[in-house]
């Protein structure tokens, strides 16, 4: 795909600007259209700097598993053995959870933890002292639930096994060998280069330059990196190999709301596990404040596609890019996106209702015109960027199994899958996008 197709593609979704680099063959093709702000109209080119968001944990994960195979840790440890004042609200947890609980999501421990603790070096001990008080959103090891926090903790474990900071340990363990040019993490770097600023669009007004450009310092570990597309699939590529970074493929957990083109079926140790066809295809995506990442590897292919975009319709974009792209040189076939049925059966809805809640959220279940819909509040930090409630309308997709499809007003093309859970220790849940948010109130 050249630069001129991709902008064709950016004015049919209403992508501002992006990067899009494929490996194959050893070989890494580039492109890239649009700008890289509204405001200023700087051109995106392949060498911009881009926010790859959650994409980071990939790389955080990578230096675990290295230090795992230098003998400096044991994937099994519990956290403590690393970190002796780590602690969250409950008890039995802070002893118990382990490296492995948290590089694949499944701790439990309330993952959208956003405090932020400051700019220094000691920003990620400062962090996980203030996890103390964090709550579960499942027991440990119940099932699995996204945790940036898990990553910020794991971030810290890296700083405390390596001596040093997890930027530098990063940059040493990672960034140099690999001769990677175009990645940064810190403000004062990125401003070297050309860099994407994130556009929003709040109901009813129009699209426009975020008024935050990132998260803050101690989210490095879960989502900080900046990168160009092609850097990103250089990357990428150390995971090809059948070496000891192999483990990080092989699926752990399964993902309760996964099983589609855009959700994984099962996580691996950092990487999000997708079976399409009889193959096996790896991925991780990213979102920050205006900014969306995607990246899917094809081991058996030594194939890659990284896309990096700066606001607008950035999933239809990626479907519409990634799933010829994916099928020429990886030879795989995505799925296609969930959609509800034209129509659907009448269904009890009262073991559903209710409200649920964790930290940066609250929905409330509640029945409407024979069906039911989430009314949902965006809380803590993050309600400055979505201060209103919006509504979550849920259609049965298999209702007597607590399966539904649902959108989110800011992506209203895309479908989420809804999975309402009750996990063995007779708690409820509901499970969208990765995360499990447990029932509070009837």
């Amino acid at each position: 795909m050249d630069s001129q197709q991709l902008g064709a593609l950016l004015d049919k979704h209403g992508v501002p600007g992006a990067s899009l680099a494929v490996l194959h063959d050893g070989e890494v093709d580039t492109a890239a259209a649009g700008v890289l702000h509204l405001g200023t109209g700087v051109e995106a080119t392949t060498d911009s700097l881009f926010q790859i968001g959650s994409i980071t944990k990939v790389w955080t994960a990578t230096m675990v598993l290295q230090l795992a195979d230098e003998g400096a840790l044991e994937l099994d440890d519990p956290v403590r053995r690393h970190l002796p004042d780590f602690r969250v609200a409950d008890e039995d947890v802070s002893a118990r959870v382990t490296i492995r609980h948290l590089l694949t999501h499944s701790s439990g421990i309330d993952g959208d933890h956003f405090t932020d603790t400051g700019r220094g070096d000691d920003v990620l001990e400062r962090y996980v002292a203030s996890c103390t008080g964090l709550s579960q959103v499942h027991a440990l090891g119940a099932t699995m639930s996204y945790c940036n926090t898990g990553y910020s903790v794991l971030g810290r474990v890296v700083e405390v096994v390596t001596g040093t900071v997890w930027d530098q340990a990063l940059r040493t363990r990672l960034i140099e060998p690999l001769g990677l040019t175009h990645v940064a993490t810190l403000p004062e770097d990125v401003l070297r280069f050309r860099a994407a600023m994130g556009h929003i669009a709040p109901p009813g007004a129009d699209l426009a330059p975020a008024p935050v450009w990132s998260l803050p310092r101690s989210l490095g570990p879960a989502g900080l990196i900046c990168a160009t597309a092609s850097d990103l699939v250089a990357f990428a590529r150390m995971h090809l190999d059948d070496g000891p970074l192999a483990a990080m493929r092989e699926a752990q957990v399964a993902v309760p709301s996964g099983g589609n083109g855009l959700f994984p079926e099962r996580w691996g140790l950092g990487w999000a596990v997708y079976t399409w066809g009889d193959r096996t295809v790896i991925g991780h995506d990213g979102g920050t404040i205006g900014q969306s990442a995607f990246l899917r590897v094809v081991p058996g292919a030594g194939a890659a596609v990284a896309l990096l975009t700066n606001g607008g319709n950035a999933i239809a974009l990626f479907e519409d890019v990634a799933r010829d792209l994916l099928a020429e040189v990886g030879g795989v076939e995505m799925p296609a996106f969930p959609s509800p049925p034209a129509a659907s059966a009448p269904f009890d809805a009262s073991s559903y209702l209710g409200r649920y809640a964790r930290e940066g959220m609250q929905i409330d279940v509640v029945a409407r015109d024979g069906g039911m819909v989430g009314v949902s509040q965006v809380t803590g930090p993050g309600a400055a960027m979505t201060p209103e409630p919006f509504e979550l309308p849920f259609h049965p997709l298999d209702a007597e199994g607590g399966r539904f499809l649902t959108r989110h007003p800011a992506a209203p093309d895309t479908w989420l899958t809804v999975q309402f859970l009750t996990l063995s220790d007779g708690s409820d849940c509901v499970h969208i996008g990765g995360r499990a948010t447990p029932k509070v109130d009837d």
